[in-house]
């Protein structure tokens, strides 16, 4: 009799337990609010923000600000890169208290201006 009141008693411990524990919170995924990607052109980078306004910069090698531009939530802006001189680039999105840094080398290969973004 004493070994059935135990267990009714753990049982019992045991379903008030599930029962009253908190779920978990289900967390929003972590959507980057930032997306740079190539143009089809693959002439340059499409800047696309999401949900927040953004600001982009870029520099030249010797931290020169050479465009600087304020998107708005849900907007994209593609910028053509190989217009610009030889040498490396930092391109810096903001938007969420999140910054987003890509660094550029722009070259010429076979008598035609291309870049690499790098990670």
């Amino acid at each position: 009799m004493k070994a059935s009141i135990k267990l009714t008693a753990l049982l019992l411990l045991a379903s008030a337990g599930l029962f009253a524990a908190t779920p978990a919170k289900s967390a929003k995924a972590d959507v980057p609010s930032v997306t740079i990607s190539t143009l089809a052109s693959n002439k340059g980078v499409a800047v696309k923000a999401a949900e927040a306004k953004s600001l982009v910069m870029i520099y030249d090698q010797d931290k020169n600000v050479l465009r600087k531009d304020v998107l708005a939530s849900n907007a994209s802006k593609g910028y053509i890169l190989n217009k610009l001189e030889n040498g490396d680039y930092t391109m810096e999105v903001t938007a969420n208290s999140q910054t987003v840094k890509k660094h550029i080398h722009v070259y010429e290969e076979d008598g035609a201006k291309t870049f690499i973004v790098q990670e």
